[in-house]
């Protein structure tokens, strides 16, 4: 699956200690009509047990120049999502509470509809509640980052 390009997202939920988040790229669009996408994490870490329990997270979608931002949130052991999210512009999200990037491509709040679990990972499939708005969001710049070949990478 290496193989496979893929975006870069940052997946943010708001835990009741602290935010934590990820890099995610197992994220794809399900349904336009109600909108819902679905995500893929790590049945075993703490991010799918956040989930699990809050119901809700927020994607930011990256852009090929946030590449140091998506391998800190990629990182083992890396700090809360707020401390990794300290230097950059970002909000939280109406909906879900969780940070949102303000210079991401995209955004959206999602609600988790249904938890299935495959193999070492779950897929949560979550309607999307909101699409805060971003800095990059239909501006030209420098196009989104991609997973490929296990490394990030450009469209250019």
């Amino acid at each position: 699956m290496a193989r496979f390009a893929t975006g870069v997202t940052v997946l943010t939920v708001r835990d009741d200690r602290d935010d934590i988040g990820a890099t995610v790229s197992a994220f794809t669009s399900v349904s336009a009509d109600p909108p819902s996408v679905l995500v893929g994490l790590s049945a075993h870490g703490y991010l799918a047990e956040v989930v699990d329990a809050q119901g809700a997270f927020a994607v930011s979608v990256l852009a090929a120049d946030q590449r140091a931002l998506a391998g800190r949130f990629a990182a083992e052991g890396r700090p809360s999502a707020r401390l990794l999210l300290a230097e950059e512009p970002h909000r939280r999200g109406e909906r879900t509470g969780a940070l949102v990037l303000a210079d991401a491509v995209a955004a959206l709040e999602c609600v988790v509809e249904q938890r299935v679990p495959a193999g070492d990972h779950v897929l949560y499939i979550a309607q999307v509640a909101g699409l805060p708005e971003v800095g990059r969001a239909g501006a030209e710049g420098p196009g989104p980052l991609l997973r490929f070949g296990g490394r990030y990478r450009t469209l250019a």
